[in-house]
Protein backbone atom coordinates (compact mmCIF):
# COMPACT_ATOMS: atom_id res chain seq x y z
CA UNK A 1 0.00 0.00 0.00
CA UNK A 2 1.45 3.07 -1.06
CA UNK A 3 0.54 6.56 0.70
CA UNK A 4 0.95 9.67 -1.00
CA UNK A 5 0.80 12.63 1.20
CA UNK A 6 0.00 15.46 -1.11
CA UNK A 7 -0.84 17.92 1.39
CA UNK A 8 -0.44 17.12 5.21
CA UNK A 9 -1.19 20.13 6.98
CA UNK A 10 -3.86 22.12 8.94
CA UNK A 11 -3.57 25.09 7.20
CA UNK A 12 -2.72 27.03 3.56
CA UNK A 13 0.31 28.94 2.89
CA UNK A 14 3.08 29.08 0.39
CA UNK A 15 5.07 25.75 0.78
CA UNK A 16 2.01 24.46 2.77
CA UNK A 17 -1.26 22.62 1.71
CA UNK A 18 -4.13 21.00 3.72
CA UNK A 19 -5.08 17.34 3.76
CA UNK A 20 -5.09 15.17 0.80
CA UNK A 21 -3.94 11.58 1.10
CA UNK A 22 -3.91 9.39 -2.14
CA UNK A 23 -3.36 5.79 -1.65
CA UNK A 24 -2.13 3.66 -4.75
CA UNK A 25 -3.25 6.29 -7.11
CA UNK A 26 -6.81 5.43 -6.74
CA UNK A 27 -8.03 6.04 -3.15
CA UNK A 28 -8.07 9.58 -1.98
CA UNK A 29 -8.58 10.42 1.95
CA UNK A 30 -10.12 14.28 1.78
CA UNK A 31 -10.12 16.58 -1.13
CA UNK A 32 -8.32 20.00 0.00
CA UNK A 33 -4.86 19.85 -1.80
CA UNK A 34 -5.66 17.19 -4.71
CA UNK A 35 -6.48 19.91 -7.13
CA UNK A 36 -3.61 21.87 -6.49
CA UNK A 37 -0.80 19.13 -5.56
CA UNK A 38 -1.77 16.79 -9.01
CA UNK A 39 -1.38 17.27 -13.23
CA UNK A 40 -4.95 16.83 -14.09
CA UNK A 41 -4.24 13.46 -15.89
CA UNK A 42 -3.38 12.06 -12.21
CA UNK A 43 -6.48 13.71 -10.61
CA UNK A 44 -8.48 12.19 -13.35
CA UNK A 45 -7.17 8.37 -12.40
CA UNK A 46 -8.64 8.39 -8.60
CA UNK A 47 -11.58 6.45 -8.80
CA UNK A 48 -12.94 6.54 -4.72
CA UNK A 49 -12.77 9.38 -2.40
CA UNK A 50 -12.83 9.03 1.55
CA UNK A 51 -13.82 12.65 3.28
CA UNK A 52 -13.28 12.27 6.87
CA UNK A 53 -15.42 15.46 7.27
CA UNK A 54 -16.71 18.67 5.85
CA UNK A 55 -14.21 21.63 7.45
CA UNK A 56 -13.41 23.65 4.40
CA UNK A 57 -9.67 22.16 4.55
CA UNK A 58 -10.64 18.55 3.84
CA UNK A 59 -13.29 19.12 0.96
CA UNK A 60 -11.89 22.61 -0.66
CA UNK A 61 -10.87 20.81 -3.92
CA UNK A 62 -13.40 18.83 -4.56
CA UNK A 63 -15.08 21.65 -6.75
CA UNK A 64 -11.75 22.43 -8.90
CA UNK A 65 -11.22 18.34 -8.89
CA UNK A 66 -14.57 18.26 -10.15
CA UNK A 67 -14.18 21.19 -12.86
CA UNK A 68 -10.67 19.88 -13.67
CA UNK A 69 -12.27 16.34 -14.37
CA UNK A 70 -15.73 17.28 -15.65
CA UNK A 71 -16.01 15.36 -18.79
CA UNK A 72 -12.91 13.17 -18.62
CA UNK A 73 -13.47 10.10 -16.70
CA UNK A 74 -16.75 8.79 -18.22
CA UNK A 75 -17.73 7.74 -14.80
CA UNK A 76 -17.66 9.57 -11.92
CA UNK A 77 -15.75 10.16 -8.92
CA UNK A 78 -16.99 7.62 -5.97
CA UNK A 79 -17.21 9.78 -2.78
CA UNK A 80 -18.26 8.11 0.89
CA UNK A 81 -18.94 10.02 3.53
CA UNK A 82 -20.94 10.79 6.40
CA UNK A 83 -24.33 11.95 6.25
CA UNK A 84 -23.80 15.23 8.20
CA UNK A 85 -20.62 15.88 6.08
CA UNK A 86 -22.67 15.07 2.67
CA UNK A 87 -25.13 17.76 3.99
CA UNK A 88 -22.88 19.64 4.40
CA UNK A 89 -21.25 19.60 1.45
CA UNK A 90 -24.11 19.93 -0.34
CA UNK A 91 -25.70 22.91 1.45
CA UNK A 92 -22.92 25.30 1.42
CA UNK A 93 -20.60 24.42 -1.35
CA UNK A 94 -22.22 22.03 -3.96
CA UNK A 95 -25.06 24.92 -3.84
CA UNK A 96 -24.77 26.18 -7.10
CA UNK A 97 -24.52 29.61 -5.42
CA UNK A 98 -20.90 28.81 -3.79
CA UNK A 99 -20.04 25.95 -6.82
CA UNK A 100 -21.95 24.14 -9.43
CA UNK A 101 -23.29 21.26 -8.25
CA UNK A 102 -21.77 18.82 -10.03
CA UNK A 103 -23.73 15.44 -8.86
CA UNK A 104 -25.80 17.06 -11.42
CA UNK A 105 -23.37 17.92 -13.99
CA UNK A 106 -22.79 16.81 -16.81
CA UNK A 107 -25.92 15.40 -16.24
CA UNK A 108 -27.55 13.42 -13.32
CA UNK A 109 -27.08 10.31 -15.10
CA UNK A 110 -23.66 10.79 -15.53
CA UNK A 111 -22.18 12.90 -12.77
CA UNK A 112 -18.98 13.79 -12.13
CA UNK A 113 -19.66 13.15 -8.10
CA UNK A 114 -21.20 10.80 -6.63
CA UNK A 115 -22.01 10.43 -2.83
CA UNK A 116 -22.67 7.28 -0.72
CA UNK A 117 -23.39 7.43 2.97
CA UNK A 118 -21.44 5.68 4.95
CA UNK A 119 -22.34 4.47 8.55
CA UNK A 120 -19.52 3.87 11.38
CA UNK A 121 -17.82 0.66 12.20
CA UNK A 122 -20.01 -0.83 9.06
CA UNK A 123 -17.04 -2.22 7.01
CA UNK A 124 -17.76 -1.81 3.18
CA UNK A 125 -15.38 -2.33 -0.45
CA UNK A 126 -13.95 -0.33 -2.67
CA UNK A 127 -11.68 -1.46 -5.34
CA UNK A 128 -9.34 -3.77 -3.71
CA UNK A 129 -9.82 -1.87 -0.76
CA UNK A 130 -12.09 -3.12 2.86
CA UNK A 131 -12.94 0.23 4.32
CA UNK A 132 -14.16 0.80 7.94
CA UNK A 133 -15.26 4.21 8.67
CA UNK A 134 -14.91 4.85 12.85
CA UNK A 135 -16.48 8.08 14.64
CA UNK A 136 -13.82 10.44 16.23
CA UNK A 137 -13.58 13.60 18.13
CA UNK A 138 -14.60 15.87 15.69
CA UNK A 139 -17.38 17.63 14.54
CA UNK A 140 -18.45 18.14 10.85
CA UNK A 141 -19.07 14.30 10.81
CA UNK A 142 -15.88 13.23 11.98
CA UNK A 143 -14.77 9.68 11.06
CA UNK A 144 -11.69 8.15 11.01
CA UNK A 145 -10.84 5.55 8.45
CA UNK A 146 -9.05 1.84 8.86
CA UNK A 147 -8.22 0.87 5.29
CA UNK A 148 -6.75 -2.62 4.59
CA UNK A 149 -5.47 -4.95 1.81
CA UNK A 150 -4.79 -7.92 1.19
CA UNK A 151 -1.12 -7.62 2.96
CA UNK A 152 -1.60 -4.26 5.48
CA UNK A 153 -3.57 -2.58 6.94
CA UNK A 154 -3.08 1.88 7.88
CA UNK A 155 -5.19 3.94 10.35
CA UNK A 156 -5.92 7.33 9.33
CA UNK A 157 -7.93 9.74 12.01
CA UNK A 158 -7.11 12.85 10.03
CA UNK A 159 -8.86 15.61 12.37
CA UNK A 160 -9.47 14.54 16.43
CA UNK A 161 -9.41 15.04 19.52
CA UNK A 162 -8.94 12.90 22.13
CA UNK A 163 -10.60 9.62 21.52
CA UNK A 164 -11.26 6.23 22.09
CA UNK A 165 -13.37 4.01 19.76
CA UNK A 166 -11.07 3.80 16.78
CA UNK A 167 -8.35 2.62 18.98
CA UNK A 168 -10.35 0.07 20.40
CA UNK A 169 -10.72 -1.37 16.78
CA UNK A 170 -7.09 -0.83 15.75
CA UNK A 171 -6.37 -3.48 18.49
CA UNK A 172 -7.98 -5.91 16.72
CA UNK A 173 -6.95 -5.21 13.22
CA UNK A 174 -4.33 -7.93 11.45
CA UNK A 175 -1.26 -6.32 9.44
CA UNK A 176 -1.35 -3.11 10.75
CA UNK A 177 1.50 -1.09 9.73
CA UNK A 178 0.78 2.24 10.33
CA UNK A 179 -1.41 5.39 12.26
CA UNK A 180 -1.46 8.75 10.80
CA UNK A 181 -3.19 10.83 13.47
CA UNK A 182 -2.90 14.84 14.21
CA UNK A 183 -1.11 17.25 15.99
CA UNK A 184 -2.46 20.80 15.58
CA UNK A 185 -1.59 23.54 18.22
CA UNK A 186 1.49 23.54 20.70
CA UNK A 187 1.43 23.19 24.13
CA UNK A 188 0.44 26.76 24.95
CA UNK A 189 -2.75 26.38 23.40
CA UNK A 190 -4.27 23.50 24.78
CA UNK A 191 -7.48 25.46 25.62
CA UNK A 192 -7.54 26.36 21.69
CA UNK A 193 -6.86 22.41 20.78
CA UNK A 194 -9.95 21.28 23.58
CA UNK A 195 -12.31 24.31 21.86
CA UNK A 196 -11.64 23.06 18.10
CA UNK A 197 -11.24 19.23 18.55
CA UNK A 198 -7.81 19.08 18.13
CA UNK A 199 -4.32 17.81 19.70
CA UNK A 200 -0.84 19.34 21.37
CA UNK A 201 1.67 17.28 21.99
CA UNK A 202 0.66 17.11 25.48
CA UNK A 203 -2.44 15.49 24.35
CA UNK A 204 -0.90 13.30 21.84
CA UNK A 205 1.50 11.37 24.47
CA UNK A 206 -1.97 10.39 26.45
CA UNK A 207 -3.11 9.27 23.07
CA UNK A 208 -0.25 7.04 21.89
CA UNK A 209 -1.18 5.17 24.91
CA UNK A 210 -4.19 3.83 23.95
CA UNK A 211 -2.81 2.76 20.23
CA UNK A 212 -1.39 -0.52 19.43
CA UNK A 213 2.03 -0.74 20.66
CA UNK A 214 5.09 -0.93 18.15
CA UNK A 215 3.71 0.15 14.98
CA UNK A 216 4.86 3.64 13.28
CA UNK A 217 2.79 6.76 13.90
CA UNK A 218 2.66 9.83 11.64
CA UNK A 219 1.34 12.88 12.94
CA UNK A 220 0.26 15.45 10.63
CA UNK A 221 -2.69 18.33 10.21
CA UNK A 222 0.55 20.39 11.77
CA UNK A 223 -0.86 24.63 11.51
CA UNK A 224 1.77 26.43 9.70
CA UNK A 225 2.27 29.10 11.88
CA UNK A 226 3.30 26.76 14.81
CA UNK A 227 5.69 24.06 12.93
CA UNK A 228 8.43 24.88 14.45
CA UNK A 229 6.89 24.98 18.19
CA UNK A 230 5.44 21.49 17.46
CA UNK A 231 8.88 19.87 16.41
CA UNK A 232 10.17 21.39 19.18
CA UNK A 233 7.66 19.94 21.74
CA UNK A 234 7.17 16.24 19.45
CA UNK A 235 11.25 15.65 19.85
CA UNK A 236 10.54 16.99 23.32
CA UNK A 237 8.96 13.62 24.19
CA UNK A 238 11.29 11.35 23.05
CA UNK A 239 8.73 8.87 21.05
CA UNK A 240 10.97 7.14 18.55
CA UNK A 241 8.16 5.38 16.59
CA UNK A 242 6.96 8.60 15.46
CA UNK A 243 7.22 11.18 12.55
CA UNK A 244 6.16 14.22 11.87
CA UNK A 245 4.67 14.97 8.48
CA UNK A 246 6.24 18.71 7.83
CA UNK A 247 6.85 18.24 4.08
CA UNK A 248 4.10 18.05 2.00
CA UNK A 249 4.25 15.06 -1.33
CA UNK A 250 5.57 12.44 0.31
CA UNK A 251 5.20 8.61 0.11
CA UNK A 252 5.36 6.04 2.64
CA UNK A 253 4.86 2.43 1.51
CA UNK A 254 3.38 -0.37 3.75
CA UNK A 255 3.86 -4.08 2.93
Amino acid sequence: MQVRIIGGHGGVSPGFKATSYLIDGKLLIDASSVASGLPINEQAKIEHILISHSHLDHISDLAFLSDNCFGMKGVPFEIYTSPKAHQNIMAHLLNDEIWPDFTKLPSKENPTLRFHEITSEQSFNVGAYKITPVEVNHPAGGHGFIVENGNAAVVFTQDTGPTDRIWEISHTIKNLKGIFTEVSFPNDLMQIAINSFHHTPSTMNEEIKKMPKDIPIFLGHLKPNFQTKLFEEIAELKLDRVSLLGSDDSTFIFR
